[in-house]
């Protein structure tokens, strides 16, 4: 019975490896080509296009639409051009204006949202495996967007690197120029051919277009669609180049609920880049400080389980996916934030990128020290991946938490319980070369001192995807003895099932772009087969030409404790182990028209709850002030009502965020966050000055207080300077 799912995500998957077979290299690499020619003209990045070199350039022309409906071109036109010197790429680019009025844009501040900007990006697949690659935009107001692609279309924003850009507004159009060093990328040396596309997204026209075709269900980024970059010439073979970027900083600090002293702190640190070739690069931090880092949005916990907060750090991000898309959501053998949160990082280490045109490496070494009762540590990650196919790949990993030394300043032996935990194991990722098929299949095996049978977690799941139609299935199964320390296991002891299907109807309107139902089913059970929780839901949704989308929906529960438990997180009496609940909830979300200085968007849920009742109100607004920053307020609200001796209770969570750009180096958020379940006021500023690139001054202040009397807990204020030397 409980190897049924596996069987049919088996044949499934089969199946889907006939249709990779008979895939071409990719769906646009032969039809959309455009060629690059070296230059030696002097360029100069300020958005004029006046150098004879962009007359002369080949274009990129008839852009596609890609939204609200994928055929014909696209009304807005869009240009882009490009040529190369020794040190890296350029790029101009024109984007031309149907509509009178100003050009919707959120900020100034870098890596801005897209869905709220009049922007341009190019997505660039280095290494022609259709899956990984580099990400480079600019809004019409001229603010940097920059990223690392994993997975084949999932760009993660937080890595930052060097490169130029300039925008310059006119009445009809708005054109940008591009520079991209060669030392800023990852590719391999040798090749005259890159995959490439071009995305515009217009805004005032609500209309989203791309060089190279893309099927509107899936996102501009997606790396399987590109067309090509044909280079005059093989790229060349770079020797080893260094990049340092050493900071200094200085803490004051008091924590008012242990004492009233003022303490006073400083430090200093080195993070390095060694450019090994053109597709390898180790990074090297010595006593790394990552107090700058954007403060994480709070919110109300009614749930069993540990909630999930993503990596922000800098240093842990580029060629991240080899790591961190281990495993499956909920199910992640390695998880970097469980390194250095709760002590510091002393120094680290990580090799990663291309070995051939097949393999592809990571390897990671952390050292932490002791702090009060935790431990110093020892973190190693290692992986290897081999693409399969068009876009497929397999990889093998190992993760290692070593325990160097105990708070009493005593060495650990190997078989002292909990002086190590490993996890190993494969995962196979599908994608097929037009994405309509992708999917995971993964075998971890976890060791310890003392380590018991089910100590596996084993996965598979295939999602098949086109314009109209949407179906996913997964089968999961994680042991109740399966130990992932460095990882983020939501649940254990338990066998999962899920499926979703959903489809969209197109229709020929003036208003509405799509719309259809949509329909879930997850079940958990124990490792008995005793059924422990289900969900299943079924709605409908609505999405308008002009980017507002309304979705609703009912949800049939039911779940049995397994523990006691307090649904109100608040320290009430809990409902005793073994209490079993069915329950009906109603939702409901409406997203406003994203081109409006003023955006929102509501939602309402309503129904059981546990032995009793709640209901949740959540809503976001916007107000932007172009481009100068944009004001913000989040709020959340919980009634829960639950019978005697249980805790009924009211749970409110506001949070007001003033984001001001002074310039598009010069920037400061303000962000202040009630939380009433945990009865605390959150106050935080950042300042950034971003005086060369990605160099920076931060002067950080954080505050938290009571909410009845504004009675301080702790508070500090940091200051920190980076420079990067290449």
């Amino acid at each position: 019975m409980k190897f049924r799912s596996f069987q049919l995500i088996l044949i499934l998957f089969i199946i889907s490896q006939f249709h990779v077979s008979a895939q071409e290299k990719g769906i646009n690499r032969n039809k959309y080509r455009i060629h690059i020619n070296q230059t030696n003209e002097k360029i100069s990045i300020d958005g004029i296009l006046e150098e004879e070199v962009w007359a002369t350039a080949e274009r990129a022309r008839n852009f596609q639409r890609v939204l609200p409906i994928d055929t014909g071109y696209a009304h807005a036109a869009s240009e882009a051009m490009l040529t190369y010197d020794e040190g890296g790429v350029y790029m101009g680019i024109i984007c031309h204006d149907t509509l009178p009025g100003r050009r919707p844009v959120q900020s100034l501040r870098r890596d801005w949202s897209f869905q709220v900007n009049d922007n341009f990006i190019v997505f660039i697949d280095t290494y022609n495996d259709y899956t990984n690659g580099f990400a480079f935009g600019v809004s019409a107001a001229g603010a940097q967007w920059d990223g690392i692609h994993g997975e084949g279309g999932f760009v993660q924003l937080e890595w930052d690197t060097k490169w130029k850009s300039a925008v310059k507004n006119y009445p009809d159009r708005w054109e940008a120029e591009f520079y991209i060093p060669f030392r800023s990328i990852r590719y391999k040396s040798g090749v005259a051919e890159w995959g490439i596309n071009f995305s515009r997204l217009d805004l005032k026209a609500s209309e989203k277009s791309s060089w190279a075709p893309m099927p509107r269900q899936f996102p501009t980024a997606n790396l399987a669609f590109t067309g090509s970059l044909m280079w005059d010439r093989p790229l060349p073979t770079s020797g080893i180049r260094f990049s340092l970027i050493p900071y200094i900083s200085g803490k004051v600090s008091q924590d008012k609920e242990v004492d009233r002293e003022t303490n006073w702190d400083g430090s200093a640190g080195l993070d390095a880049k060694v450019i090994l070739s053109t597709s390898m690069n180790l990074d090297l931090t010595l006593n790394p400080d990552f107090s700058q880092v954007e403060v994480d949005r709070q919110v109300t916990n009614l749930d069993r389980f540990e909630l999930f907060f993503p990596e922000k750090r800098q240093f842990f991000l580029e060629n991240s996916d080899i790591f961190a898309s281990l495993g499956a959501v909920n199910m992640r053998p390695f998880f970097s934030r469980r390194i250095g949160l709760d002590s510091p990082v002393l120094g680290g280490a990580r090799l990663s990128g291309k070995i051939t045109e097949k393999w592809r490496i990571g390897l990671m070494d952390m050292q932490t020290g002791l702090k009060d009762s935790i431990t110093a540590n020892n973190y190693g990650v290692a992986a290897i991946q081999r693409q399969l196919f068009s876009r497929s790949n397999i990889t093998a990993f190992m993760v290692n938490k070593q325990v160097v030394i105990t708070p009493d300043d005593t060495a650990v032996s190997s078989n002292d319980e909990y002086s190590y935990n490993r996890v190993a194991g494969l995962d196979f990722n599908l994608a097929t070369a037009d994405n309509k098929w992708t999917g995971k299949f993964f075998y971890h095996q976890s060791f310890y001192p003392g380590m018991k049978g089910s100590s596996a977690a084993l996965s598979g799941s295939l999602v098949y995807n086109t314009q109209t139609f949407r179906a996913s299935l997964s089968q999961a199964m994680v042991g109740a003895d399966y130990e992932a320390e460095v990882g983020y296991i939501r649940r254990k002891g338990i066998y999962q099932s899920n499926a979703t299907v959903a489809y969209k109807f197109y229709p020929v309107s003036q208003r509405i772009a799509n719309h259809g139902p949509q329909g879930g089913a997850e079940f958990f059970l124990d490792p008995d087969f005793e059924l422990t929780d289900r969900e299943v839901q079924i709605g409908y949704g609505v999405e308008w030409l002009n980017r507002s989308r309304f979705s609703t929906d009912i949800e049939f529960g039911y779940v049995k404790l397994l523990w006691p438990f307090d649904p109100t997180n608040t320290g009430g009496e809990k409902i005793p182990a073994g209490s079993e609940f069915s329950t009906v909830e109603f939702s409901a979300q409406y997203i406003s028209d994203s081109r409006r200085l003023l955006t929102y968007d509501l939602s309402v849920r309503y129904g059981g709850f546990y032995n009793g009742t709640r209901l949740s109100l959540e809503g976001e607004a916007a107000y932007r002030v172009q481009p100068y920053g944009s004001l913000a307020l989040a709020t959340e609200f919980n009634r829960i009502s639950l019978p005697e001796p249980y805790n009924s209770i009211d749970l409110i969570l506001i949070g007001p965020r003033l984001d001001i750009t002074f310039t598009e180096k010069l920037f400061l958020t303000t962000f202040v966050q009630y939380n009433k379940q945990i009865d605390n006021l959150n106050v935080n500023m950042r300042f950034q000055w971003r005086f060369a690139p990605v160099s920076d001054l931060y002067i950080v202040y954080t505050e938290n207080a009571y909410p009845g009397n504004f009675r301080t807990k702790n508070r500090g204020l940091v200051v920190k300077l980076s420079y990067w030397f290449n």
